[in-house]
């Protein structure tokens, strides 16, 4: 279940890191009751941040591949690549 705090409480700086880090997900901050600021810790932002690149890597392949793009074996473009870093 997500963390919810009034911003009032953002001057516990101490206690807000503690709990990013301790359930390793982000704090929903609201402002006179509605949602102003998510407050997360590093790692939560990178973990964050390498799914959606992850995704969109995914969503950019399946572009490539509805467009009719060259459908190569991993193996032999593998190959190829060791091939080109050795000249």
């Amino acid at each position: 279940m997500p963390r919810i705090v009034p911003i009032k409480e953002l001057r516990n700086t101490n206690e807000i890191s503690r709990i990013c880090h301790a359930k390793d997900e982000p704090v929903f901050v609201t402002k006179q009751g509605y949602g102003d600021l998510v407050v997360m810790s590093v790692e939560a932002y990178d973990k964050l941040v390498g799914i959606a690149d992850t995704d969109d890597a995914i969503t950019a392949s399946e572009a490539e591949l509805a467009a009719g793009c060259e459908v190569r074996e991993a193996g032999a473009a593998l190959s190829e690549l060791r091939r080109k870093q050795r000249l």
